[in-house]
Order: C-alpha cells, then structure tokens, then sequence
C-alpha cells in the first residue's frame, strides 16, 4: 500500500454527534467534562487514545477550538503530528505543534500561511493549490515513514476520507448521551454516502471488536469493507 493504514479515531454520543453543538464554542473535549453522567467515564477515551499510532492527523479549525492558538507550550511527546490548515491556527499555534510533535506535518493550500515563517527543524510543509489527501497521505509514508495513522478530524473532513477510500478502520468510543441538533457535527458530514450508487458500499463495516466500558461507555472497532 503507498498510504499508511489508516483509522478514524472518535468520541461521540449515542447519536452520532462529534461536537455538543453547531457552534466553534461547544466541543465535547471542553463540555463532556461538565456533564453528570458523561464525565464519570469520559477518562476511559482518554486512556484508550493514549495507545493509538504514533502520527496523528488533525485539523487545524478542532485544535483552534481546544485553544493551541494561546496555549503554553507543551512538553515535547513521541507522537508526530499531521495538521491539515489553511487559516486557523496562527504562528503561535504552529509552533505549540513544534514543541508538541516529533515531527510535524502541516498540509495547506495557503500560500501565505502562518506557518512558512517558522523555521523549526520538524516542521514540514505540504503546500497543494488543492487539497489532496491521496497525494498527502502518499507522501507522508514515502518521505517521513509514516506506516500507520489515526485520524481525529471534523466530519467534513471524515467524510472525504471515507469518499476517497483513504480509511480502513473506525474505532469509536460511544458516550451514555444524546445531543440531536440537525447542524451538529456527525462522524461523517456532507453528502450522503447512498446517495450515489457508485458510493453505496462505501459505508459498510464489518465489527471487529464491541467492548463493554465502565459508566456506560461503548468502544465499537470496525474494519472497512472495499
């Protein structure tokens, strides 16, 4: 395979919500650990993400929302990061991201992005007129030897991963809650999937795993299937 093997890695509710809302204000990271009921299990994701792949792809409009723009910066870890970005994270953000990963991969179709003024020995820069995540996931194996990846993004961007065939597992861990909201965040966003016979099979999993947590959590591993 010229990718790495890659894994949708999520938190949501019982309903399919990634986010609690359709707003940049309310986020599950930031508002599961208010909520009675939730918050009591809610360290068993944490626990489970800790023993991922080693790179990690995210975007740069979720971790804008968890704050890497005005965090300090962080202790360096053995996880390197993939960012995909045109105009949320600022200069501080990138280089947060630097201090952060082993190596650090920022994908952009920004020619004026924050991140060409930083020049840090682990940032690398994809820059492509359009997004490509095939070209992009290519590259990251071939040229800094990314074998395998989680993915941790929006569910727009999910949902082009799976649309291009770029997934080959999902690995969910299932909150005691429902959000509902017709504009809050699903796993998957955008078109649906059956709304085009060439795409109808590009939903279907096979289950791998259905393990039982504590306080009423659920964690779901499935397989693609081509």
């Amino acid at each position: 395979m010229e990718r790495p093997i890659t894994t949708l890695f999520m938190l949501m509710s019982v309903d399919g919500k990634i986010s609690t809302g359709a707003s940049d204000n309310l986020d599950v990271d930031k508002d599961f650990p208010e909520i009675k009921g939730v918050k009591e299990g809610l360290h068993q994701y944490y626990e489970i993400e800790q023993t991922t792949d080693l790179w990690s792809l995210n975007s740069g409009r979720v971790q804008a929302k968890l704050g890497v723009n005005v965090k300090k910066m962080p202790d360096k870890t053995p996880v390197s990061f993939v960012i995909i970005d045109n105009n949320h994270l600022n200069e501080h953000g990138i280089r947060y991201f630097c201090a952060l990963s082993r190596e650090f991969v920022l994908i952009t179709s920004n020619a004026d992005h924050p991140a060409f003024q930083v020049d840090k020995d682990n940032l690398h820069i994809i820059y492509q007129s359009e997004l490509s995540l095939t070209d992009a996931l290519v590259k990251i194996k071939k040229e800094y030897g990314c074998e395998r990846i989680t993915v941790q993004t929006g569910g727009t961007l999910n949902g082009l991963f799976l649309r291009e065939k770029l997934l080959d597992y999902i690995d969910v861990v299932v909150a005691p809650v429902l959000i509902g909201g017709k504009d809050t965040s699903t796993l998957i966003d955008g078109k649906s999937l059956l709304s085009d016979k060439e795409l109808s099979k590009l939903g279907v999993l096979k289950l791998q795993e259905c393990e039982v947590l504590e306080d009423s959590y659920l964690r779901l591993r499935y397989a693609i299937i081509d």
